[in-house]
């Protein structure tokens, strides 16, 4: 039998930055060969959810919903026509619906920033909620332009810890390979200050912490492939074991990113992730869009 094709799923709300993520999400829909579907959610629009109409006795709120809507699909079908396409209206909280919505959806893209969220925020609190507590992956579009439409066909993967980073590296593997990108995974490492000698010399501590951070980059793509959920070649995979803190390793790696992969621990007793100083700091200054896969 064969398997049901799970949409990408992508907020839209009419902003700008929602249009940027319609755009990236019909790439992506395009590039996985599976069918887009397009939501807007309004919980302060007295609107009931239901296919967009086009009759003469509608309110404000369904003209809106409905222009808003018909503006991302034309815009999705215009970048990929051979992606099909759907798209809901749903009068409930964006977050709500977006969480619902990646329980049977493949991925969820999100605007960096929505229609309601403060210019003086770098990232919008549905994009930063969504991202925190859905189950499937979630993908925050930001970046350049050429960051967002694949210009540099490179895909970047932090590495925290090996034992837990299959799903991220899985998720990173798959996505190089569906752009004929190569892979940089990238571990950061720091030596403690008490062993970091007064001089510098050969062969100090600095050496061993080194070793072990390739050895943590070694694992996690080994641990991968055993795992079955990614086929990793080696030619197309740059190892970085940088010293230095998390955030600045990979902000600066996005830079030349089409994509950015974190992955996030999930809270214990709670619904949804426990996303760390690192996973903020990329989620609102990355140059690329950010993909945020829950730790196995």
């Amino acid at each position: 039998m064969r398997a049901v094709e799970q949409a990408l799923i992508v907020g839209a709300d009419g902003s700008e930055e929602s249009l940027e993520a319609v755009d990236w999400a019909v790439g992506e829909a395009g590039r996985r060969g599976v069918p887009l579907r397009i939501v807007y959610a309004s919980a302060w629009q007295r609107y009931e959810g239901h296919k967009p109409s086009f009759g003469v006795h509608r309110s404000p709120a369904h003209v809106f919903a409905d222009h808003i809507v018909a503006q991302a699909v034309e815009r999705a079908h215009r970048r990929a026509p051979a992606v099909k396409v759907s798209s809901d209206v749903v009068a409930e909280d964006p977050v709500t619906v977006l969480v619902r919505e990646s329980a049977t959806g493949s991925t969820v893209v999100v605007g960096s920033r929505g229609r309601g969220g403060l210019a003086s925020l770098l990232l919008g609190s549905v994009s930063l909620s969504v991202a925190a507590h859905a189950p499937s992956p979630v993908i925050v579009v930001r970046g350049g332009e050429e960051n967002r439409d694949g210009g540099f066909r490179e895909v970047v993967v932090g590495i925290d810890e090996a034992r837990a980073a299959g799903a991220a590296v899985a998720f990173a593997v798959r996505a190089a390979e569906a752009r004929g990108a190569v892979l940089r995974a990238v571990h950061a490492w720091r030596c403690p200050a008490h062993e970091v000698p007064d001089v510098p010399r050969a062969g100090d501590a600095k050496d061993s912490h080194q070793m072990r951070a390739e050895a943590e980059l070694d694992e996690a793509l080994r641990a991968a492939v055993r795992d079955g959920t990614a086929a990793v070649s080696a030619p197309s995979v740059h190892k970085h074991a940088v010293e230095g803190h998390a955030r600045a390793a990979l902000l600066a790696a996005s830079a030349t990113a089409d994509l950015l992969v974190v992955g996030a621990r999930r809270r214990k007793g709670h619904v949804g992730m426990q996303l760390g100083a690192v996973n903020h700091a990329v989620l609102h200054h990355a140059a690329c869009p950010v993909a945020v896969v829950a730790h196995t």
